[in-house]
């Protein structure tokens, strides 16, 4: 009976043995972490792309390709309505009115916004295992090296850019295409010794008179970064780690020049023909993750910087039929929508249903939790404070995503806030370029608080802020809750870099 009983004891565990291995058979592998390819256009407009504006005058075949492939959001935010402090935006998860940046961007020797001691999108993704590269307009301040007379030395080793942030490599330049100075950096340094002089012009190909770079042509710069860029998907794409590239347009930002094969293509004035290379610069990013057999395993995200600015010539094109804001009001700079709602693309096959559309308010700063959410990790109270994963919108789960509302910033400072259908704009007027502009409202005496319901006037045409005072004093009560703790994600209270003033007037 005891040998019996043993026999017995003997099968049971063979059998549980088996049954174990077939269970650890049958778990699927993990699957492999995607590689992030992150496109910023430069001054783009939610009207440009013909995804957003099927009655646009300019084609954008390559931009339109992902939107069929991917999902387009409808209500996407840059951070800001000017570039500088939505760069910081993207990279740190956090708006730059925390920082020291409250109004404006940063200019030419402007020291680092960022301080290496923050976590970036780049810096996180580097601790799980990723390849990391910036390619392009990094305008977030660097560290340049000063000779004894406190002038900056452009051909001595720079400090505090993309490579103490997370980047393993780095090649572009330091701010905008018009704003000096004029060199290809490379990691750490110029790529030229000699530096000669840039002179200034006006209209649309302006740029301002400062130190060029003696390998530096302004009308190259645009298809020199996209060869980097290729380039860089061509190092990392059988690499045994994912990559992640951020690759910061130039274009269509001032000075306007596009190439010679584009010039007179769009049929509207030369900020179309920018628009056609710049579509054709996207193009040559998706080829080169195809070539290398990455597309399908490749979370590409395509965006802009802010609104499209008014050096398009927004009368010439409106001549034409074609209106880069698309119904919205305003352009770069405002608080208005045109100033900040832009295009949002995401292409991410067995992730992101084809063709399908977001309609969530969203913003820019959510990259870095989304990035942790692919890499299923979570974030450090210290970082992220304004960044909300996308990842349940790329899932068609709209009641999952967590962002409850949205803080708009335009260049003069001026403060919005958006919950649902309504956006309480805590200024008089754009805060930017557009009519009414700061000097127009004070001599006018104009409202200095505006109420907008975006459902039944996208357009911000009629001011309700005196009919529903409920509505205002709700929002100013959240846009204080997100100022005075730090952050408007859930978390441990943060403080802010400096003391932020709401109410500029």
């Amino acid at each position: 009976m005891i040998g019996n009983t043993k026999s017995m004891f003997m099968v049971l565990g063979t059998l549980m043995g088996l049954s174990a291995c077939q269970r650890v058979a049958q778990e699927p592998a993990k699957e492999p972490l995607p590689n992030i390819v992150y496109i910023l256009a430069d001054d783009l407009g939610y009207g440009d792309v013909t995804a957003y504006n099927p009655q646009g005058k300019i084609a954008t075949p390559n931009i339109d390709q992902l939107a069929r492939e991917g999902m387009r959001f409808t209500d996407a935010h840059s951070g800001s309505a000017v570039c500088s402090p939505t760069r910081y935006g993207i990279l740190t998860g956090r708006y730059a009115w925390r920082s020291s940046l409250q109004q404006g961007v940063t200019w030419s020797y402007d020291p680092p916004l960022i301080p290496e001691s923050r976590l970036t999108v780049a810096s996180f993704l580097k601790s799980k295992g990723y390849r990391t590269g910036c390619v392009g307009k990094w305008h977030l301040g660097l560290g340049w090296s000063k000779d004894s007379e406190g002038h900056e030395v452009l051909t001595a080793p720079i400090t505090g850019g993309p490579n103490q942030l997370g980047f393993d490599y780095f090649y572009g330049i330091s701010a905008s295409l018009d704003i000096p100075p004029y060199i290809y950096i490379e990691n750490n340094r110029s790529t030229s010794m000699q530096i000669d002089t840039q002179e200034a012009h006006g209209g649309k190909a302006f740029i301002r008179k400062g130190p060029r770079g003696a390998d530096f042509v302004p009308e190259e710069v645009l298809p020199n970064l996209t060869r980097k860029a290729v380039g860089f998907i061509e190092q990392h794409g059988h690499d045994s780690v994912p990559f992640f590239l951020y690759f910061p347009m130039t274009a269509p930002h001032t000075p306007i020049l596009p190439g010679p094969d584009f010039q007179g293509q769009s049929r509207t004035n030369a900020y179309g023909d920018f628009v056609l290379m710049v579509d054709n610069m996207v193009g040559q990013i998706r080829q080169a993750l195809e070539a290398q057999g990455l597309l399908d395993r490749t979370l590409i995200l395509f965006t802009s910087d802010n609104g499209c600015s008014p050096m398009a010539d927004f009368p010439e094109l409106d001549s034409l039929g074609h209106h880069p804001s698309y119904i919205y009001r305003g352009a770069k700079a405002d608080i208005y929508e045109g100033g900040h709602r832009i295009p949002f693309i995401a292409r991410w096959p067995g992730h992101i249903p084809a063709g399908s559309i977001a309609r969530s308010t969203t913003c820019l700063t959510d990259l870095l939790a989304t990035c942790a959410e692919i890499v299923q990790d979570s974030l450090p109270s210290t970082a992220g404070e304004d960044s909300y994963s996308l990842m349940p919108l790329f899932r068609e789960d709209s009641a999952a995503y967590q962002r409850g509302a949205t803080v708009h910033h335009s260049i003069e400072g001026c403060f919005a806030v958006r919950q649902g259908r309504w956006k309480a704009v805590f200024c008089g007027g754009s805060g930017g370029w557009s009519h009414p502009t700061t000097a127009e409202v004070l001599a006018d005496s104009l409202p200095r608080v505006q109420l907008f319901d975006l459902v039944k006037d996208p357009s911000e045409k009629n001011n309700l802020a005196l009919e529903y005072t409920n509505i205002v004093t709700q929002l100013q009560g959240l846009l204080n809750q997100y100022v005075s703790t730090g952050r408007s994600t859930p978390g441990l209270k943060e403080e802010n870099d400096v003391p932020v003033e709401i109410y500029k007037y």
